[in-house]
C-alpha cells in the first residue's frame, strides 16, 4: 500500500505530484489547499481525506479543521497546525499524525506517535524545500519519506 501525503498548495499543484503519487493508494492533504480545484485534481489520481488550513476560507468536507482516517491498519489524524493536534488526541487516539503549516518537513517518533509533515508543495517560501511524503508498507513494515519536487 502507497499512500501520498501533501500540505500547503496554497491553490498550486505542481505537474511533478501526478508523477509522485501516480499508483498510490489514498492521498492526505494537511490544509492551505487553496481551492477545490486542487481537491479535484488529486481525487483524479486516488481518494482523498484533507483538511482545512488556516488559509481556508471554505471548508473541504465534513471534517473542516481534522479529518482522521485508517488506512493498512494506521489510524491517521490530519491537522494542518501540530499543535491542534494534542485535543484532537485527546479525543481518540491515532497513530501518525499528518500536519503542515510550518511549511518544514518533520518525520519523528514522539510518545509512540509518528508525526510527519510533508513539507510544503505549493509556492516557495523562503530557503524552505519544495517536497511532498509517501508512505509505503513494505515487507509488512511502514516507511515514510519525503520527496522533492522541483
Amino acid at each position: 500500500m502507497r499512500i501520498g501525503v501533501i500540505s500547503d498548495t496554497h491553490g498550486l499543484l505542481r505537474p511533478q505530484v501526478r508523477d509522485v503519487f501516480r499508483g498510490v493508494d489514498h492521498i492526505l492533504h494537511a490544509g492551505d489547499i487553496g481551492g477545490e480545484e486542487v481537491l479535484a485534481e488529486l481525487g483524479a489520481i486516488a481518494d482523498v481525506t484533507a483538511c482545512a488550513g488556516n488559509n481556508d476560507g471554505w471548508r473541504c468536507g465534513p471534517a473542516g479543521k481534522s479529518a482522521r482516517v485508517s488506512l493498512g491498519g494506521l489510524r491517521f489524524l490530519l491537522v494542518h497546525i501540530r499543535d491542534d493536534a494534542r485535543a484532537e488526541l485527546q479525543r481518540a487516539p491515532a497513530d501518525v499524525v499528518v500536519f503542515g503549516h510550518s511549511h518544514k518537513p518533520v518525520d519523528e517518533r514522539e510518545d509512540r506517535i509518528w508525526w510527519f509533515n510533508p513539507g510544503s508543495a505549493g509556492p516557495r517560501r523562503f530557503s524552505l524545500p519544495v517536497c511532498v511524503g509517501l508512505f509505503e508498507r513494505l515487507q509488512g513494515k511502514w516507511q515514510a519519506r519525503h520527496v522533492a519536487l522541483q
